[in-house]
């Protein structure tokens, strides 16, 4: 398995000659977000609705990114295709639920909870029109005995985001691509090891 400073060295490679673009997506994700909550009457209904396409582009270009893949800003929208805007949607939907109910118990099951979900995006990109029910079984199974690397991996970038802080938190907007570009790279060691067979859709229950 890879270490958090090898995951880090794949990140900061995948991102040479990529950075303003990465930095460029982040901020337009950021910005986007930040207007419609903004708007009267509908900002958190907005919000809702867009959250989730816009994380599966955002997580989908860091993805194309770290594989070496031609990548650009324009990768922020593909969740709003029609074969991933409602997963996307729903995804959003139903693990912030899901999150928000377990850290009910205490922010520890919370986070146990963010940390098994949190490759579900990756999996619906991989996989075209997965159901969301479908990507957080996945990313609960691929999560089984790595939730701890990865809270490990995201404790490591701690430095980082101090770091960004200082200039008015101007520096995180180069934290950020960094820290997508390192889970990225996070789910491709995963996959490579174990999750290699594609979707196929076939009836299933859920246990999430």
């Amino acid at each position: 398995m890879l270490t958090n400073s090898e995951l880090r060295r794949m990140a900061r490679e995948s991102l040479q000659g990529n950075w303003v673009n990465a930095v460029l997506g982040v901020f337009i994700y950021g910005v986007i977000l930040s207007v419609i909550s903004y708007i009267p009457f509908i900002g958190w209904i907005g919000t809702l609705v867009i959250t989730g396409p816009l994380t599966f582009g955002l997580f989908g270009y860091f993805l194309g990114t770290v594989r070496g893949e031609l990548t650009s800003v324009s990768n922020l929208f593909d969740g709003f295709n029609n074969n991933q805007f409602g997963n996307a949607l729903v995804l959003n939907l139903v693990s912030g639920i899901f999150i928000f109910l377990w850290s009910l118990l205490l922010i520890v099951p919370g986070i146990i909870a963010a940390l098994g979900y949190s490759q579900a995006y990756f999996i619906m990109r991989d996989n075209p029109g997965m159901p969301a029910l479908e990507a957080m079984r996945q990313s609960k199974e691929m999560m089984n005995g790595h939730k701890t690397r990865l809270f490990m991996l995201y404790l490591s970038f701690i430095g980082w985001i101090l770091l960004g802080m200082i200039p008015f938190g101007l520096g995180l907007f180069w934290v950020q691509p960094y820290i997508y570009a390192a889970v990225a790279a996070f789910y491709e060691e995963l996959k490579n090891q174990n999750f290699a067979t594609p979707y196929e859709e076939a009836p299933r229950s859920y246990t999430l």
